[in-house]
């Protein structure tokens, strides 16, 4: 498995509950961040249970951090596959230079459902803007205060696009999940 398959092209999808639990193992004996990624987002997408999900990624990021794809969030994030879903939804009809982005909130402070997402766009490599909100470069002050991470996985599909794509998409995008019943911040 190559650290660029994207996750939403679910490539472990047709295999059963217990040979996917073997390729993780697998993974792990031979510090494979990559396939192991595959494996527990897999697993996560059918519905694990968020303590055995977050085990898996403890367990993952202890033996193959080093390999592990950007994608792969460091903690559970719940309604992941609703994310993939609704980002799913949004197409780009031309290459450029523009992406779209999501960062996991922090609002464990504030509402039962700890967590938030921000809809950005930038010019940057959106681990470079995350980076630049956290420093606090022309930041949101969602990102700035609550930002934890970068959700790769469900936006790489709306990365090296045109801007005017991005622009449309952003604001889609953001109003799609506030409509599922997301806290969502950014998609101007």
């Amino acid at each position: 498995m190559h650290a660029k398959t994207p996750p939403s092209s679910r490539p472990l999808a047709k295999l059963p509950g217990p040979e996917l639990g073997a390729i993780f193992e697998r993974a792990i004996a031979v510090r494979d961040g990559a396939l192991g990624a595959h494996a527990i987002h897999e697993s996560w997408l059918r519905g694990e249970i968020s303590l055995n999900v977050e085990r898996a990624l403890e367990l993952l990021w202890s033996r193959a951090a080093a390999s592990i794809p950007e994608w792969l969030p460091t903690r559970y994030v719940d309604r992941l596959a609703e994310i993939y879903e609704i980002a799913l939804r949004f197409r780009a009809e031309a290459k450029g230079r523009s992406h779209v982005y999501l960062v996991l909130l922090d609002y464990s402070d504030r509402r039962a459902e700890p967590f938030g997402l921000y809809v950005g766009m930038t010019g940057y490599r959106p681990a470079q803007r995350f980076d630049q909100h956290k420093a606090g470069i022309r930041a949101a002050g969602s990102v700035l205060k609550r930002g934890l991470e970068l959700l790769a996985g469900p936006t790489m599909h709306l990365q090296y696009i045109a801007r005017g794509d991005a622009v449309r998409i952003e604001a889609g995008f953001a109003e799609a999940l506030r409509a599922e019943g997301f806290l969502v911040q950014g998609g101007h």
